[in-house]
């Protein structure tokens, strides 16, 4: 009798024991994945936003489906716009340019974790020019005083800081002191394009996006001539929020390491495929910001 009522009871145990199982595997599941229903990644918009998300529109599907849950992009009309998304935590990993990077791990805890290695050099860092229209008799930094310039944007650091950095060295001026006017055209392609108008004496920009305006034809070496360029910057990372799942941040950043294993790497340029990035990297930015006494306003002017 004992033994039978033990039985109906095991009985009827049962199904709640495999609902908690479940319910604990479910627990276990989430958790791994941090609790996150979806995945929002943003981008500054280096060049116009339809642009810089078809860049990443491969490696945007390729997260999705090893992480098995959404990931959705969100392209800023500015780089600060992509700072203070990740500040406010509406965004969870974002591509930043060097700069804005420094300012995202200051203010919203960014950790930098993958950099994409291009392919016309086998390496992860890039330069800012200087380029003026291939007719012009401009030939140097020293030879833009009281010319009309563009830069890209004040947080932009190939079109920003670093062009900004040059001329202070070249003629211990600041822009806005040196050129008789600076502007900002948003985005580097557009500033390519104000130089092969016409429209400034002069423009800022990277050579990622100068090499491939020239191949895609929407420049030539002869409407848009390089007049000088930085020393190698350290390349343009992703990064994640620092207050992700320590599992989900390793799985995100194994897949961007391993993804040109399966296939064709995407993002700013050509890439062959992407490598680890670490705070420390970007020494050269801090020392560059420190050096030219730049206040958090000033960047995000």
């Amino acid at each position: 009798m004992h033994r039978r009522n033990l039985l109906t009871a095991l009985l009827i145990l049962l199904p709640v024991l495999t609902a908690c199982q479940e319910l604990t595997s479910s627990s276990n599941s989430a958790t791994t994945s941090g609790t996150k229903k979806e995945i929002i990644m943003g981008l500054i918009p280096a060049e116009n936003r339809e642009e810089i998300e078809k860049q990443f529109e491969p490696m945007r599907a390729y997260l999705e489906k090893k992480l098995g849950i959404p990931v959705k992009t969100f392209a800023a009309t500015k780089y600060a716009g992509v700072v203070e998304a990740m500040q406010r935590d509406k965004i969870d990993i974002a591509w930043f340019g060097p700069l804005s990077y420094v300012l995202a791990e200051k203010e919203a805890g960014a950790e930098a974790f993958a950099v994409g290695v291009r392919k016309s050099n086998g390496k992860s860092t890039y330069k800012s020019i200087y380029v003026v229209p291939g007719d012009s008799n401009i030939k140097s930094i020293q030879d833009l005083k009281g010319k009309n310039v563009a830069f890209v944007s004040p947080t932009s650091t190939s079109g920003g800081l670093v062009p900004t950095y040059l001329v202070k060295k070249a003629t211990g001026k600041m822009p806005e002191e040196f050129f008789g006017k600076l502007s900002y055209a948003g985005g580097h392609d557009a500033a390519e394009l104000a130089v092969k108008n016409k429209t400034v004496d002069a423009a800022a920009d990277s050579d990622i996006t100068y090499n491939k305006m020239l191949k895609n034809g929407q420049i030539t070496k002869a409407s848009n001539r390089i007049i000088a360029e930085s020393e190698p910057l350290p390349g343009l990372p992703l990064a994640y929020r620092k207050e992700l799942d320590p599992s989900l941040k390793q799985k995100i950043k194994d897949t961007f390491l391993n993804a040109h294993k399966e296939i064709q790497v995407t993002g700013y340029g050509e890439l062959l495929r992407y490598e680890a990035a670490k705070s420390q990297d970007y020494k050269i930015i801090r020392d560059m910001i420190q050096e030219l006494g730049l206040q958090r306003q000033d960047i995000l002017r």
